[in-house]
């Protein structure tokens, strides 16, 4: 009933979330019971493969839980006000913002799982028999337990993506503790060192040699167990690397005497670089690597067996909707500052050009973190 009265409250864009999150959980399910069904009709052929390639969507949609379930304290704060007035503590409004992502989950879940079995009902044609275990009976446990899952992961991510008790509209929010600055600064540096270092030692001649190579799944070529380690703590360096990145671009626009045109582009930069950093890293990774695939198999035409559309568009869509999430919350908390700009006779033409330089400068950024990161992925391949 609770939730049926939240509901009620939804605009378009809070309705447009959850039937996105429903609609990801959905298809993800849908990865799962054709796995299960795989592995109910052919019981050693690598169902276990199968399984991990449904590993990435399924971290795409925790992912886009999380941050969809970020925005609602920024976006909807007078509804954090009033459960705050009903008596709700910051720990059941975080369970219960979960609860909504794990719920619409459920339901998109509930949706495959119907239309799964209705097709094994002698159904599906042929062609569709082996993805279905047709004439193979289904243990009730195994989709039930695969598909829980999809729910447990977005709901986990969402409680742990929502803001704590402090940090909640109409609360201060505790000041950072100085003595991490300088590892945070040195932390991503490190890493991207010691991955360059470890694939240049996985790419060196006759590194095939000291261990068996690593073939890559959809017909990617193989590589060497250092390379790869390598060029995963390089990423993940790099990733690390994009808010600083964008705070030093931020700053950099507002160096010496700048123009109010670079002011407030520089500032607002530099005080949106936390925010935005991780979305835009995700964002620039998923990409790169889509590409440097697509390069692959482009090059290699008859390996072009790869990651089905589907799922690419799966993931592609949750990073993309993360993206536009995270802007969407940087502009809601950004409104007060906009509005008072106004007031003060600041010219439209003005915040509308800080806008595009600041977006301009920080795909600059990206260019740069994704591109280094596509070549990684590139010199890794064999």
């Amino acid at each position: 009933m609770l939730y049926l009265r939240l509901a009620r409250g939804y605009r378009i864009t809070d309705l447009g979330r959850w039937l996105l999150t429903a609609t990801a959980a959905a298809v993800v399910a849908g990865f799962l019971l054709r796995a299960l069904g795989r592995a109910l009709s052919q019981p050693a052929g690598g169902s276990l493969v199968r399984l991990l390639w449904c590993l990435p969507p399924l971290a795409a949609v925790g992912w886009f839980a999380a941050v969809a379930a970020r925005a609602v304290p920024a976006g909807r704060p007078e509804r954090i006000t009033g459960l705050t007035a009903a008596g709700a503590g910051p720990i059941r409004i975080r369970v219960l913002i979960a609860g909504e992502i794990a719920l619409a989950c459920i339901l998109g879940s509930l949706l495959t799982l119907l239309v799964f079995l209705v097709l094994r009902n002698n159904i599906a044609g042929a062609s569709l028999a082996p993805e279905l275990g047709m004439g193979v009976p289904l243990p009730p446990a195994a989709p039930v337990t695969l598909l829980a899952l999809v729910p447990l992961v977005a709901g986990l991510s969402a409680a742990a993506a929502v803001p704590a008790g402090e940090t909640l509209p109409g609360r201060t929010a505790p000041a950072a503790h100085p003595a991490f600055g300088p590892l945070r600064l040195a932390l991503p540096p490190g890493l991207l060192l010691v991955g360059l270092a470890l694939e240049l030692y996985g790419l060196r001649p006759g590194a095939a040699e000291d261990g068996r190579p690593i073939r890559l799944p959809a017909g990617l070529g193989t590589t060497s167990p250092a390379a790869l380690t390598g060029w995963a703590i390089a990423a993940l360096g790099l990733a690390l690397l994009t808010a600083p990145l964008l705070t030093w671009t931020g700053r950099l626009l507002a160096a010496g005497r700048p123009a109010p045109l670079r002011l407030l582009a520089g500032r607002g930069l530099t005080a949106e670089a936390g925010r935005l950093g991780t979305p835009l890293a995700v964002f620039a990774f998923t990409l790169a690597v889509l590409l440097t695939a697509v390069r692959y198999w482009v090059d290699k035409p008859g390996t072009a067996q790869a990651l089905p559309a589907v799922e690419v568009t799966l993931i592609a869509g949750c990073v993309v909707g993360a993206v536009l999430t995270r802007v969407s919350e940087v502009r809601n908390a950004r409104r007060e500052v906009t509005a008072a700009l106004l007031r003060l006779g600041t010219a439209p033409r003005l915040l509308f050009g800080a806008v595009l330089l600041r977006t301009a400068a920080a795909g600059t950024t990206l260019l740069l973190t994704g591109g280094l990161t596509a070549a990684l992925a590139a010199g890794a391949l064999r």
